[in-house]
């Protein structure tokens, strides 16, 4: 299983040096950006399964930063932190309505930090496994039923187009190889013809519409929402 990866967004340059260097031992990827822009950046980039950011920073404060990374819809599913050393209620309520799924004081200890990381990314991974829903903006796919709905009209696929449609979706930030399409929707021991996974594409942009799945040539196919 890979690593998880953790974001640091802070203006202190102890404060990053200290955290990366324990997450790092709990086995964590760790990435550092030391103000708002650069996070937002790096988060698009790598899309990271946690963000701890800091609240109190020049350029943009962490409040900004997390309405932007809320409004990003590849992050949806990441989780972010908010780390300040103002503890006053208002400033958490803003915290929580900008889109935070914590809030953190300053001068919690760095163990007491990870164990809640170690928490908040054990119980996201749980929720994650039992979710059979995806909703991307307009297309909404339902893995219980395997019926699929694009602008409110709902339909449903057969089992190996709605597969490789539910892959696709899994991951809207990336293009997957052919390789890889073939060996979790039909399987390593099955052997398929080079033009299978073309014809599916095919029928779904039928579907879906012909803009909604790009191909790009030489590697894969991505899903576009």
């Amino acid at each position: 299983m890979k690593p998880k990866k953790i974001l640091l967004i802070d203006d202190e340059q102890d404060i990053l040096e200290i955290f990366s260097y324990n997450l790092k031992k709990e086995g964590y990827d760790v990435y550092a950006a030391e103000n708002g822009t650069e996070g937002i950046n790096i988060a698009k980039k790598i899309i990271p399964d946690l963000i701890l950011l800091d609240v109190m920073m020049p350029d943009k404060d962490g409040i900004e930063v997390c309405l932007e990374l809320r409004n990003t819809n590849e992050l949806h599913r990441t989780l972010i932190v908010l780390l300040s050393a103002r503890g006053e209620e208002f400033s958490q309520l803003a915290g929580y309505q900008a889109g935070a799924n914590d809030y953190v004081i300053k001068v919690i200890k760095p163990k007491v930090l990870i164990s809640k990381i170690n928490a908040l990314l054990k119980l996201n991974t749980s929720v994650e496994n039992q979710s059979h829903f995806i909703e991307l903006k307009d297309l909404i796919i339902d893995k219980d039923s395997f019926r699929v709905s694009k602008n409110g009209n709902s339909f449903s696929l057969p089992k190996k187009e709605f597969d490789l449609l539910y892959l696709l979706a899994s991951n809207t930030n990336k293009v997957f190889k052919r390789e890889e399409i073939l060996e979790k929707v039909w399987g390593n021991e099955v052997i398929v013809g080079e033009r299978t996974i073309d014809v599916h594409i095919r029928r779904l942009r039928e579907k879906l519409g012909n803009k909604s799945i790009q191909t790009h040539k030489g590697i894969g196919y991505k899903l576009v929402v």
